[in-house]
């Protein structure tokens, strides 16, 4: 047993002793220099800059396909890729620009939403991944959905 403690003892002396060096003596400049550059150059993302990310559809009846679409420029220094794009729910679906969006350029990103079985106020988003600095973008729409007529109890629904 005392063996065994020893052992550890004398394992954990040698860690610490072993870890002195001083990392700082080890970091060469050249390669400093060469992260500085890099990490300069990457202070170019581009910038999605959206006309709106918001859009209100009003009032509409359940079952409604609406749609609206976004548009937005590339106000940064470097091509701008969307990467994927996904709504909140199976009832929002969007469509975008495919092709890499140059500085100074522009895109579209449709969003269509469908109300089915959604009554009463609805807000769903979409959620935009792409190569810019913040790496996700957010759109958001809303509607009131006006709830479809239900038979009264007791009638029989014709087919």
């Amino acid at each position: 047993m005392k063996n065994g403690i020893l052992i550890l003892a004398g394992i954990f002396a040698m860690t610490f002793v072993s870890c002195k060096d001083d990392a700082t003596k080890k970091v060469k400049e050249e390669n400093v220099e060469i992260a500085a550059d890099r990490d300069a150059k990457n202070t170019n993302f581009p910038v999605m800059a959206f006309a709106e990310t918001e859009h209100d559809f009003g009032t509409i009846n359940e079952g409604d396909v609406v749609e609206h679409k976004f548009t937005f420029t590339n106000t940064g220094k470097a091509p701008l890729v969307i990467v994927n794009a996904k709504g909140s729910c199976g009832c929002t679906v969007p469509q975008w620009t495919q092709e890499p969006v140059p500085p100074g350029g522009s895109g579209e990103m449709l969003v269509k939403f469908n109300s089915n079985g959604k009554p009463n106020q609805q807000t769903k988003q979409v959620t935009i991944t792409a190569n810019t600095e913040a790496g996700k973008e957010i759109l958001k729409i809303k509607a009131l959905v006006t709830p479809k007529a239900k038979p009264a109890s007791g009638t029989p629904v014709s087919e």
